[in-house]
């Protein structure tokens, strides 16, 4: 009787240290999921990394993700057929240093280095901990960011990027502070910004002198809130057959850049209103000048049978007038000028695309003193240099260029992560953010000097196509590399990290 007795003891014992321990694991999963999706982890992979989380620590569970919420079913007795669900939410954008330390605690968690609970609480302090730069410092940095970034691919002169800096800080100061502050002024913060910027580049084109250029200014003042990266993760999960997510994602960066090319024909037409001389010579200047006229009776060659003969007036186009042939990425740059009106010379682009990439990969909340910081800076003038040469043999190509400059840094960042064992999404990222503004800046720019009424409507969907057209290369290019890379070898034993 004794033995009975304290066999049954010694079952409801291991029973409960078996629930205890199965409890454990569950926290640890919701904790990964909450900051997997705080950090800004690569959502086409937080599924499969949490099922091989789940599997490897030995819990019964299926995860579901939608756009900033993950449904986890877990078991909490594997005897049991029932199952609990549980609803984890959370928004956030990409924190790099905080998203290595998430890996580094995740792997370390399923090669059994430290325990479900011990990890739980590692990820629980990474949660509470504040950004790891303050508001100002991060004001400072999208200053220099769209400073460099519009001479490097918008063409701008040593007057533009004083300017444009200035309008990024301040989008910037809105976007971390009034905008998270105040849900209201959230639904229209984008809006508001690209009015002001495009009210202010409108109004020192109009200078007289050419001064500065006004789609230098206006497209690197609002570069920062393209939704590049929204549209590259949404290609992403398309790619990788998750259509809910991946459709939702890019019918919101439509419409996004929709607003955001609404925003700034308002703000550029609102200041046209203001100024009747600048009105006037924005009109005047949207007419061919260098067209010769010719009277009489034509007959259309092409046309439909029987030809139909036209009277009246043909204007016929000549050479490019002196403006046009002195035209660079959308600014007139006369050669007289001096050098503070004129673009940069290419040999700058060996200072300036490492300092970009230093302040993106800062402005992305990496640590300075860190390893991965010179490693990104590295993938990502890799990444550059392949994109630029792509770009002079292919002109005009933004998709197939966009998916050479991928390949790259997808090669580079999955060897990394595989030869070296770094973390391949981190290291790629800063390159990654990189290609998209290229990309636009390659087909024309976020804003054009002179359009017509017609096509003022459609440039925010013009914008929205060629956002989609360089991630859709972007894709391509880092889902090639990654094959290459694991194509041989031992298979990992957890899922993939990195885009």
């Amino acid at each position: 009787m004794l033995k009975v007795e304290v066999l049954v003891c010694f079952t409801f014992l291991q029973r409960a240290d078996i629930s205890i321990d199965i409890k454990i694991r569950q926290k640890f999963l919701l904790k990964l999921s909450k900051a997997l999706l705080s950090f800004g982890a690569p959502s086409h992979r937080i599924t499969s990394q949490l099922s091989a989380a789940a599997q490897i620590l030995g819990a019964e569970a299926e995860f579901v993700h939608l756009p900033n919420i993950i449904i986890a079913s877990i078991k909490s007795n594997p005897s049991s057929p029932s199952a609990r669900t549980y609803f984890v939410r959370a928004t956030g954008r990409v924190a790099l240093t905080s998203l290595h330390q998430v890996h580094i605690v995740y792997r370390d968690v399923l090669h059994d280095k430290i325990g479900a609970e011990e990890g739980t609480q590692a990820l629980k302090k990474l949660l509470r901990e504040h950004p790891i730069y303050p508001l100002y410092f991060r004001c400072i940095l999208a200053f220099f960011a769209a400073s460099v970034i519009c001479a490097t691919s918008f063409g701008g002169s040593f007057l533009d990027i004083w300017i444009s800096g200035f309008c990024a800080c301040i989008l910037q100061y809105l976007g971390l502070n009034a905008a998270h502050k105040s849900a209201m002024y959230a639904n229209v913060y984008e809006i508001s910004v690209s009015i002001i910027v495009a009210f202010v580049a409108r109004a020192l084109s109009n200078i007289p002198g050419n001064w500065f250029c006004y789609s230098a200014v206006s497209s690197a003042g609002v570069v920062l809130i393209l939704p590049g990266f929204t549209v590259l993760v949404s290609a992403l999960e398309l790619m990788s057959k998750n259509l809910f997510c991946g459709s939702v994602r890019i019918v919101y960066a439509v419409i996004y850049t929709l607003f955001l090319g609404f925003g700034l024909t308002i703000g550029s037409d609102f200041y046209l209103v203001v100024d009747r001389r600048a009105r006037k010579a924005y009109y005047a200047n949207s007419i061919p000048t260098n067209l010769t006229y010719t009277h009489g009776r034509f007959v259309m060659a092409n046309g439909s049978i029987p030809f139909i003969p036209i009277q009246g007036v043909l204007g016929q186009a000549d050479a490019l007038n002196y403006e046009q042939q002195h035209l660079v990425k959308g600014c007139y740059r006369d050669p007289s000028w001096q050098w503070i009106k004129q673009p940069f010379p290419w040999w700058t682009l060996l200072l300036l695309v490492p300092l970009y990439s230093t302040l993106s990969s800062l402005g992305n909340l990496q640590r300075f003193r860190s390893v991965q910081l010179p490693v990104m800076v590295l993938f990502s003038c890799c990444s550059y240099a392949a994109n630029k040469g792509a770009s002079i043999v292919l002109p005009g190509r933004t998709d197939i260029v966009s998916a050479v400059g991928a390949f790259v840094i997808g090669l580079l960042g999955n060897l990394y992560s595989r030869v070296i064992g770094g973390t391949a999404f981190t290291s790629m990222v800063t390159g990654v953010l990189f290609l998209v503004p290229s990309g636009i800046a390659q087909g024309g720019g976020v804003t054009q000097t002179y359009r017509s009424s017609a096509d003022q409507y459609s440039s925010g969907f013009s914008l929205a196509l060629r956002m989609i057209s360089v991630a859709s290369g972007v894709t391509i290019g880092l889902f090639v590399s990654q094959l290459l890379v694991y194509l041989f070898g031992t298979r990992k034993n957890a899922a993939h990290f990195a885009f």
